[in-house]
């Protein structure tokens, strides 16, 4: 199947300014996203989607194709993805006549994100009849949704998802049922699911790939961007 990756890295970025071009262990951040599509080997086509070309500078010195800038009004903070795709996707086939049957999107923000989780994520969509793969990694047991606490109209604390009082909280992390949180390194769809009645990037069934949580830093705030500096040190260090 033709498989297109899209890298998503607009200009504008009010936690970390200028964050796409930031040097993150010697190298711009989008570099490492760059990096990790095209040695994944599972892209007949990997572009940029950007609406800055300084970022399209960089991703093209790097062998990223960018075929595009993208519109200022796709750009803003709010703008959620399913548009960007939609624009991306009109714009190949328009004027290239390119159509895939699957797309991948990548977030720079996820630059522990390996080659290898690429090709799985593209393998087990491959393997199954789902409509998108998203990748997941597991969530802590002090942030687990059985431990997640309400407060009712009484303004007594209840338990998130049972509305149960606090004494019958599962007190030993053996007992919680295993869960997972969405964390942003890889969404692969079928482009189909973009021409459905109700689009969406995820279509009607979604598989689930999951990630450790060493590979799922989400670089969102300066705090982030530490933890990813340390993780990218600690490989460096250990091989």
């Amino acid at each position: 199947m033709r498989t297109l990756g899209v890298i998503t890295a607009r200009g504008g970025s009010k936690g970390i300014p200028g964050k796409n071009l930031k040097l993150l262990a010697g190298r711009p951040l989008v570099a490492h996203t760059i990096d990790a599509a095209r040695e994944s080997g599972v892209f007949d086509r990997l572009i940029l989607s950007t609406d800055d070309p300084a970022i399209a500078d960089v991703a093209r010195g790097l062998g990223c194709e960018v075929p595009f800038l993208r519109p200022a009004e796709l750009a803003r903070d709010e703008t959620p993805h399913l548009p960007v795709m939609q624009h991306a996707l009109k714009w190949l086939a328009d004027h290239q006549e390119y159509r895939p049957e699957l797309v991948m999107i990548l977030q720079p923000t996820s630059p522990l994100r390996q080659p290898r989780h690429i090709r799985e994520a593209v393998a087990l969509m491959a393997a199954s009849p789902a409509d998108s793969v998203v990748s997941v990694c597991p969530v802590p047991a002090h942030y687990h949704p059985m431990n997640m606490i309400a407060v009712d109209p009484a303004g007594e604390a209840r338990l998130f998802v049972t509305g149960g009082r606090l004494r019958t909280r599962l007190k030993r992390r053996q007992d919680l049922p295993p869960v997972w949180v969405i964390n942003g390194a890889i969404y692969l769809f079928r482009a189909a699911v973009l021409l459905e009645a109700e689009p969406s990037l995820y279509g009607m069934h979604s598989a689930p790939y999951v990630m450790s949580e060493r590979h799922s830093i989400n670089i969102d705030n300066l705090d982030d961007w530490e933890q990813a500096e340390r993780a990218f040190q600690s490989t460096s260090q250990h091989g």
